[in-house]
């Protein structure tokens, strides 16, 4: 009798077949993920006064920071893929807005914009609406969501039409020249050919972006608005336990933060290509 042996299966064999690299099957850094939000379940079972209270107090904040966050960061993809088209047109009247945005947005730090956003412009609104006799602008009250996500759309908008025109510029020219000698038209081949290639491209650096835009976030609480870290700030001062509070601040953004990296990895991993 002759028994049937199962082939032996190489792991270095494996490496030559696209996605099945052992590497690319579990990534070691979830273990980071699980360890952090398992120090936060362990805190809350062991003290659940204040840590638990703590988690039930900032539970509306930490919807209000992914909201904000996961809504500016879309747009902001928009702003940036415009801008950057506009940082390498042709038009000189088209490239000299698209660079003077970035010129002028980059230079002046996020916390004065959000300031500036939420403070004075619905005064500048409200001054239009006298001068031109519009009850609903001279009556125009802040939002404090909606300025919130319009200060990190402008700010953001500006540094990711950077990543967009680099990205876009680093595809050989001889894909677009390809492209229209086919017959396509430059916005066919910008939208079927070129931007495909680009967004692969400059996918580390916009997670990198929408890791910051989370970390960021934070700043919305000098404008009134109760996220993550504001809601704290208030249970600390009803509580006067800052060591407890910002702990769980702390932990609470790091589990965000991590996790959102492992997405935008796994994401860089399922899109790579070899050049």
């Amino acid at each position: 009798m002759f028994t049937r042996r199962e082939p032996k299966i190489d792991e270095q064999e494996l490496t030559h077949i696209p996605g099945a690299e052992p590497q690319n099957r579990l990534d070691a850094w979830w273990w980071l993920v699980a360890l952090v939000a398992g120090v936060i379940v362990l805190l809350s079972l062991l003290q659940p006064d204040p840590y638990w209270r703590i988690i039930l107090f900032v539970r509306d904040g930490i919807a209000i920071t992914v909201v904000i966050t996961v809504v500016s960061f879309i747009l902001m993809l928009f702003v940036g893929m415009l801008g950057g088209l506009g940082r390498i047109s042709k038009n000189r009247v088209v490239n000299l807005i698209a660079t003077l945005y970035v010129e002028l947005v980059r230079g002046v730090p996020l916390l004065v914009q959000l300031i500036w956003w939420y403070f004075a412009f619905p005064v500048v609104i409200q001054q239009i609406g006298k001068w031109t006799h519009i009850s609903a602008l001279a009556n125009f009250h802040a939002n404090a969501i909606l300025l919130a996500i319009f200060g990190f759309v402008f700010c953001y908008g500006a540094y990711m039409s950077e990543i967009f025109r680099a990205g876009i510029q680093s595809i050989p020219k001889g894909q677009m020249e390809a492209a229209r000698s086919l017959g396509m038209s430059y916005f066919q081949a910008m939208r079927h050919i070129v931007l495909p290639q680009a967004i692969r491209v400059i996918l580390p650096p916009v997670g990198n972006e929408f890791i910051a835009l989370l970390k960021d976030s934070s700043l919305v609480s000098a404008v009134a608005l109760a996220d993550l870290t504001r809601r704290g700030r208030e249970f600390m001062s009803a509580n006067f336990n800052p060591i407890e509070v910002w702990t769980m601040i702390a932990l609470l953004y790091l589990v965000m933060t991590l996790f959102a990296a492992r997405i935008v990895n796994y994401i860089e991993r399922r899109t790579k290509f070899e050049r």
